[in-house]
């Protein structure tokens, strides 16, 4: 494990090199004036003119040569300092944590209730492979995983929020704004868990040491906990850990449906108004996150897997 512990940090500093010059060449690949785009954003369109556009220009250098602005962004990263966002005005660390808790709050939930709904459906399935609930559970676990996001929150918002009115159709700082959004996410991920859990536990119960142990006398409830979780334990954990990092980088739709002030949704209009700086944070930040969350995943599965408590 330290060798592999070793290997992400390696990793880690590669996705910063790689991720803040890929995303620093496509910002000025973009087309159009990025010093009118960045006026544009700070003063509204109605109000921006040649002027302010220069004064822009003037104010953030944007006429010196793209590889000194990427070296100076590098020195500074080096001394932990992500820049200022050249729209509002605030540090990018101070935006990036505001927003992205935005986007964790919404993706924990949405795997909470992934994780009630998914892998108990698939234990019971897996348990009783070719059983009526095995069967229902393929059906609707492959409707739900072909329906896009963006679709299901839709279907969502018409059904419960326009023609129940159970549950407002967008917002953020209530605790009725949570549901439908994290629903929305939560559905697929568990039909995709569901799934999983189902052929580990399946593979699991066809096993010799499980015939084994139910030979020696072992009851079922007996034979799930000390044999059966921990088994499929493995599969499972390293699918939520991917999914959660999905989770998080891929909530842009879902965000702009339900107006949710988030890392995907801040993002979007990054890019829009040119802000390099919040574009570099923002993308390094997700990409240093996902090796994190690697790490972690590595380590869990190392924790539960019980051929790695033999050895």
């Amino acid at each position: 494990m330290t060798k592999a512990l070793g290997y992400r940090v390696l990793q880690a500093l590669m996705v910063a090199l790689i991720v803040g010059l890929l995303t620093f060449l496509m910002m000025e690949a973009l087309p159009g004036d990025m010093a009118f785009r960045i006026a544009a954003h700070r003063y509204g369109y109605d109000a921006v003119n040649a002027a302010a556009a220069e004064a822009v220009r003037s104010e953030l250098n944007l006429d010196r040569p793209a590889i000194a602005a990427f070296g100076r962004w590098f020195v500074d990263l080096l001394r932990l300092d992500f820049g200022t966002s050249v729209i509002s005005g605030a540090p990018v660390i101070e935006e990036i944590r505001h927003q992205l808790g935005a986007s964790l709050q919404l993706a924990g939930i949405a795997l909470m209730l992934s994780l009630l709904i998914g892998p108990p459906l698939g234990l019971l399935a897996g348990l009783r492979a070719g059983g009526w609930l095995d069967r229902g559970l393929l059906i609707v676990s492959t409707a739900l995983r072909s329906v896009p996001q963006f679709l299901m929150g839709l279907i969502l918002i018409v059904l419960v929020s326009i023609h129940l009115g159970w549950l407002p159709a967008a917002g953020y700082g209530k605790a009725s704004h949570f549901i439908l959004p994290a629903l929305t996410l939560a559905l697929g991920l568990a039909a995709a868990s569901a799934r999983i859990t189902r052929d580990a536990m399946a593979g699991v119960t066809a096993s010799p040491f499980y015939a084994f142990g139910r030979w020696k006398g072992l009851s079922e409830p007996q034979m799930l906990r000390r044999h059966g979780l921990r088994h499929i334990g493995v599969a499972l954990v390293t699918f939520l850990g991917l999914q959660f990092a999905m989770l998080v980088e891929g909530v842009v739709v879902i965000e702009a449906i339900f107006g949710w002030p988030g890392i995907g949704h801040a993002l979007v209009h990054a890019i829009f108004g040119r802000d390099v700086p919040m574009v570099q944070g923002t993308a390094l930040l997700l990409g240093l996150g996902f090796v994190a969350l690697n790490a972690l995943v590595d380590l869990a599965a190392h924790w539960i897997d019980p051929r790695e408590s033999r050895a």
